[in-house]
């Protein structure tokens, strides 16, 4: 016989407590991470109580609207710090920016390779887990070319979290502690708060109906430059709503970290964390060398070139002093290139250990 479903009078309390519990660990985690002094650390907070529930099995989730509304806010509060200079960021240091994207698909192409070569993991799954962004696009495709989509999902959100917590720390020493997001420091007009909601609206439905990769992101981020650049919208929202946001982001990110999917990479999770962590580290001393050939600093190349994560990424930038406008130029093309290339080079890589282990 098949198992009852749950009954909803049991599982709607329970719920409740589960999503208290979160909220009451996310705000302690949230609040040592500030008191230690780091950047974005409403983000690092839920964001760890979130891998915490979720490895223990809490059968709650972020829904899907909620975490595309969260980085909707985001890609505003970006949108109010860079203004429209990605565009001329792009332009003027375009050959440099490729390079610095080619250098991370490189490196990432390495990893997946070794790690598929070696079979750490069952199949071609390293090859579709290793690549540096475009999560969502490569557990969907991975299934397809017969690797494992959980697995799949576990080492691009493994990434994610540990490029959050390496650019966090990072940025705590190079920084020197934490600064305030752009206009958290004050009570927003209601107007501007009305607009700012609105742009987030409108930008998200436009980036998700073109297909536009995070578009739930970019939409806002370009429409409210855009707007920004040009005088025609004050962007501000409350410092209530941007926690709210930064806390869905990473509960979204945390609690991925199911039970099952845990178990089934258990014994692939140390080679998992030393490719990912080695990644990082490539990306690192690329960066390092960035500082010699662009006037920008070290922690804006770091996070430049860190392997994936825009969102997180973007909350730790605009909670710094690195040039955000920078920043944003590099990932965001970083991002579209994956999602172009990042398939065929999956594909690429499958087939050639396949051919070789023949």
């Amino acid at each position: 016989m098949p198992p009852a479903p749950p009954d909803p009078r049991r599982s709607l309390p329970r719920a409740v407590a589960l999503w208290a519990g979160l909220v009451l660990a996310s705000g302690a985690l949230s609040g040592v991470f500030h008191l230690a002094g780091f950047p974005a650390a409403l983000l690092l907070g839920p964001m760890l109580a979130g891998i915490v529930f979720g490895v223990r099995g809490a059968p709650i989730r972020v829904p899907k609207r909620g975490f595309q509304a969260a980085q909707a806010m985001v890609g505003c509060l970006v949108a109010h710090a860079v203004n429209a200079s990605i565009a001329a960021t792009l332009l003027e240091d375009g050959f440099l920016i490729l390079a610095v994207v080619g250098v991370t698909m490189v490196a990432a192409s390495l990893t997946g390779w070794v790690l598929t070569r070696i079979r750490l993991l069952p199949g071609t799954t390293a090859a579709w887990g290793s690549s540096p962004g475009g999560a969502s696009a490569m557990v969907a495709m991975a299934e397809e070319f017969g690797a494992d989509p959980r697995l799949v999902a576990v080492m691009q959100y493994v990434r994610v979290a540990c490029v959050a917590l390496t650019a966090s720390l990072v940025a705590r020493f190079l920084a020197g502690g934490s600064a305030a997001a752009p206009g958290s420091g004050m009570d927003p007009a209601p107007l501007a708060v009305l607009a700012t909601l609105a742009i987030a609206g409108l930008g998200a439905w436009l980036g998700l109906r073109l297909r536009i990769p995070a578009g739930a992101m970019i939409g806002p981020l370009v429409l409210g430059a855009t707007l920004h650049a040009a005088g025609l919208a004050d962007l501000a929202l409350p410092s209530w709503l941007l926690a709210l946001a930064y806390a869905a982001i990473g509960w979204t990110v945390g609690l991925r970290f199911t039970p099952a999917t845990v178990r089934a990479t258990l014994f692939a999770l140390p080679g998992v964390l030393v490719a990912t962590f080695g990644l990082i580290a490539l990306c690192g001393l690329w960066a390092f060398g960035l500082t010699f050939l662009l006037p920008i600093d070290l922690l804006t190349a770091f996070l430049a070139t860190s392997p994936g994560g825009l969102d997180s990424v973007a909350i730790i930038a605009i909670g710094t002093h690195s040039d955000v406008s920078f920043v944003l130029a590099v990932q965001t093309l970083r991002l579209l290139v994956v999602i172009v290339t990042g398939p065929m080079v999956a594909k690429w890589i499958s087939r050639s250990v396949g051919e070789t282990a023949r």
